[in-house]
């Protein structure tokens, strides 16, 4: 055999082994979007049923972009494989774990409303907020995740923390100012709206999109009370350019507000120095947990979390994990891939901490005895 049959025949064998499609020598020239090559030829094995292979933002093949997940796992290790390894460093520390909603505790549905939480999921938060203080964060308005999470045991923030409701203690916002706070009817939780004088304005601009997106076809407007999100993911690709249109219009009415993207998500918010990481911030503050023994683990998976990594990159300790599979510029330090992996990394930490009660309380038995 030729030097040159030889080489191509070892970069068919590596090709193959890589799970890379194979290539016949006289086409070299890479398939256009949308197709994969020829499905009958025998130099594919692997080949694919474009009518039948499901897509999805979680299905990965093994190509390029596999090989490129690996090496950003490499910078950002899984949450579940470094477990012990931060577990160790948590031993001592008080742990307050901070929780997204959307894409982190339930999966993302083409239907905002039917973003439901399993059971599961339900009761492993329940386990872990039993453990260490937990907080959910969430864009959708406040009512709405709490309707969707229905845990009494957990604090809640909706808005991307715009509307807090928290335990009544002196705070301090991030500015050093003592923020207004209200007391709800029972006198047991304090309520921080620091966006509440947006509420008139916010309520026009609802009024106003949903007027003027009604005939373009899969956009939604959502009410999320301190902020107006316009879901896109069921909109035309044609037809996108029109409906952004149309909200950039609504809003250059209003002085004090920008526009935001999330996951085929424009969200309409209210220009206040004020977003996750205020919040994660604030919960600190009013949970007395701003000190140095305080170990924060804050789980998400967008962009709007980025804030709340940040913040916790800032105090120099703390989990910042995000929940991806494919990779992202991120500040988070560890991830995991999906919402089925959280609940595992939920489930676990909360065993580690009765666990380690447990080897606590034998350890003064022990003790006592000796």
């Amino acid at each position: 055999m030729s030097i040159s049959g030889m080489l191509k025949r070892n970069i068919s064998r590596i090709n193959q082994a890589m799970g890379l499609p194979q290539r016949s020598s006289s086409n070299n020239k890479p398939p256009k979007p949308g197709q994969h090559g020829n499905n009958n030829s025998s130099s594919d094995p692997h080949p694919v049923n474009t009518k039948t292979a499901p897509i999805s933002d979680h299905v990965r093949v093994k190509s390029t972009e596999d090989v490129q997940y690996k090496s950003w796992v490499g910078e950002h290790p899984s949450a579940l494989h470094s477990f012990d390894q931060m577990m160790k460093v948590a031993k001592g520390k008080k742990i307050v774990v901070f929780l997204d909603y959307d894409g982190t505790l339930s999966p993302i549905v083409d239907d905002p409303n039917s973003a439901f939480m399993s059971e599961e999921m339900r009761a492993a938060v329940r386990e872990v907020a039993k453990c260490f203080p937990t907080a959910i964060i969430s864009g959708r308005s406040r009512d709405k995740v709490k309707e969707f999470v229905q845990l009494s045991n957990v604090y809640y923030a909706g808005s991307h923390g715009m509307d807090i409701m928290a335990p009544p203690r002196p705070v301090k916002s991030c500015d050093g100012n003592t923020p207004t706070v209200v007391m709800d009817k029972k006198g047991t939780e304090v309520l921080f709206q620091p966006a509440k004088s947006f509420l008139p304005a916010i309520q026009k601009i609802l009024t106003e999109l949903e007027e003027e997106t009604a005939k373009i076809k899969g956009a939604m407007v959502e009410d999320n009370r301190f902020c107006v999100s316009v879901h896109f993911r069921h909109v035309k690709d044609e037809d996108y350019q029109i409906l952004e249109e149309k909200v950039r219009s609504v809003l250059e009415n209003y002085a004090g507000f920008h526009l935001c993207w999330g996951k085929k998500v424009m969200e309409i918010r209210p220009m206040i120095e004020w977003d996750k990481g205020h919040a994660v911030e604030y919960f600190l503050e009013t949970l007395g947990l701003s000190n140095s023994d305080v170990l924060p683990v804050y789980i998400g998976d967008d962009r709007t979390d980025e804030d709340a990594f940040k913040v916790i990159q800032r105090r120099g300790q703390g989990y910042p994990i995000i929940v991806t599979s494919i990779p992202k510029d991120t500040k988070a330090s560890y991830s995991l891939i999906d919402p089925s992996e959280v609940l595992t990394f939920l489930l676990r930490l909360a065993r580690w901490r009765k666990s380690s009660s447990s080897s606590r309380s034998l350890n003064q038995i022990w003790g006592v005895v000796n």
